[in-house]
């Protein structure tokens, strides 16, 4: 069974129970759990605990820690029911968001 989602770059791990983390808006207004279900260096898979209507998925963080010392900043992918797939995104990423914006302006 082949999706969108599956067809990553690079060798995955997947965690046989998932691990416990937490979703956060990049603005800090909600707050979600969810499991991590598995990992790439370029992106994962994430069960989501509650609803996620009407929350910002278009980027938000990964919190890996309960003190938040370890996260990673993520863009949706897809959405199959309550599992999301998310691309990690690296510092240079917001340089093309910005470059968007200035040819648009």
């Amino acid at each position: 069974m082949s999706r969108a989602g599956e067809q990553r770059k690079g060798d995955r791990v997947v965690f046989e129970r998932g691990v416990q983390a937490h979703m956060m808006g990049i603005d800090g207004t909600w707050r979600r759990d969810c499991i991590l279900e598995d990992v790439s260096e370029g992106g994962a898979k994430l069960t989501i605990e509650g609803s996620v209507e009407g929350l910002h998925l278009k980027e938000f963080f990964l919190l890996l820690s309960s003190t938040g010392l370890a996260y990673r900043r993520c863009e949706l992918a897809w959405v199959n029911g309550d599992q999301i797939g998310v691309n990690f995104l690296k510092p240079g990423d917001r340089k093309k968001k910005a470059r968007g914006a200035a040819v648009s302006a």
